[in-house]
């Protein structure tokens, strides 16, 4: 068990954990202000008189890119059942974005850290008009955005500098459209009891320390076998923590989705029996309710689907697959959800912002930094003028 929401299964491979658990050490120890985010002491840059206020928005939408709303969008779709507000997330450049064309009051929430993403203000440049109301998430300085926001009368939300956006999940960033959800923004920051949980800071260090065996051992594509619609964009938010946290100076990982059990049908083939460069993750959330199979519709030949649920079937599917992959000697680790609420999202947020730091670390890279994209940004903006 990794706490009592999630039972985790590392890889089984033996690996030394001594200089994982001393950089664990060393990070806390530092007082990063970056890490000062995940706490529950950490100040918010807006009030709760502006929750209050923005409250009364039935329909939101959420203009940002990578960091500065992969995480709310995964909020978002892991806790859906619990949200009662329709979002609409703006987080690529379109043509002909999706939009509330038909309603009367809406929210505009545009995030960027910058206030300089091309994207981000290109689509709120097409889509938000003088009389929704508008709020901008972004540093405190001179940009695009905060212009905008002058310009159009609008509430600037300040974005701490010292956060990355795909480290920003628990801060601003996250939160305020967590608060907007009518979730419990409380419930989600749970790093200061999970560093103070000797069972969870065991399995992160034993984690780190297995995968950097595995890269070791020349294996660098980490395959997310997902078998739970609803966190489709976690992973998401995870695959951008992963790659861009740690692909540098030719190192990293490469994080891959697989849709489970569609999958099976496709790409399975190669995970059992091709290339030996991959690792997996196993991630299953239990369900309350599930549907059940028609009896009177099941012939005598599959009299074993008799009274059974999908989500019986789903997991047998899942326990089917992970002894293949045991047979074959395939390492894979798997995270088993009990409950799906905000302190299980915040805690498995804190176990994958923890890894890919303590990663980036063992590795010798920035964890915080992406040199590269700016090059592009840089290169796309000579081409425009």
């Amino acid at each position: 068990m990794l706490t009592k929401n999630i039972n985790f299964k590392n890889f089984s491979i033996k690996s030394n954990t001594l200089k994982v658990k001393k950089n664990f050490k060393i990070l806390l120890k530092q007082n990063l202000k970056i890490i000062n985010s995940f706490k529950n002491s950490y100040k918010y840059s807006y009030k709760k008189k502006l929750i209050l206020e923005l409250r009364k928005f039935s329909n939101i939408r959420i203009i940002g890119m990578g960091g500065s709303i992969l995480g709310a969008e995964a909020i978002y779709e892991f806790l859906k059942d619990k949200i009662r507000k329709n979002f609409l997330f703006i987080n690529n450049l379109r043509t002909n974005p999706n939009n509330f064309n038909n309603k009367n009051k809406v929210l505009n929430l545009i995030i960027s850290k910058s206030g300089n993403t091309l994207e981000t203000i290109s689509n709120a440049n097409i889509i938000i008009k003088k009389k929704d109301k508008n709020i901008f998430i972004t540093e405190n300085k001179n940009s695009y955005l905060t212009n905008l926001a002058k310009k159009l009368e609008s509430e600037i939300v300040e974005h701490k500098n010292f956060i990355g956006g795909r480290y920003s999940v628990l801060s601003e960033v996250g939160m305020l459209p967590a608060e907007l959800m009518g979730l419990n923004e409380k419930k989600f920051k749970q790093f200061n009891n999970l560093v103070k949980s000797k069972r969870f800071v065991n399995s992160l260090i034993a984690n780190v320390s297995s995968t950097l065996e595995l890269l070791k051992k020349g294996k660098f594509t980490s395959i997310i076998l997902n078998y739970d619609e609803s966190s489709n964009n976690f992973f998401k938010w995870y695959q951008q923590l992963i790659a861009e946290s740690l692909g540098k100076n030719a190192k990293g990982i490469l994080p891959v989705i697989s849709t489970m059990p569609k999958d099976n049908h496709s790409l399975m083939q190669l995970y059992l029996d091709g290339p030996k460069k991959n690792f997996f993750t196993f991630f299953y959330v239990f369900r309350k309710k599930s549907i059940k199979i028609k009896s009177n519709l099941i012939l005598s030949s599959q009299s074993y689907l008799k009274n059974k649920t999908i989500d019986r079937i789903l997991y047998s599917q899942k326990v089917a697959t992970q002894r293949i992959f045991e047979k074959k000697n395939i390492p894979f680790r798997s995270f088993e959800i009990f409950n799906r609420n905000e302190q299980t999202m915040g805690e498995l947020f804190c176990f994958f912002i923890l890894e890919s730091i303590l990663l980036g670390r063992s590795l010798k890279v920035n964890p915080f930094n992406q040199p590269s994209v700016e090059l592009i940004k840089k290169e796309t903006k000579k081409i425009l003028i």
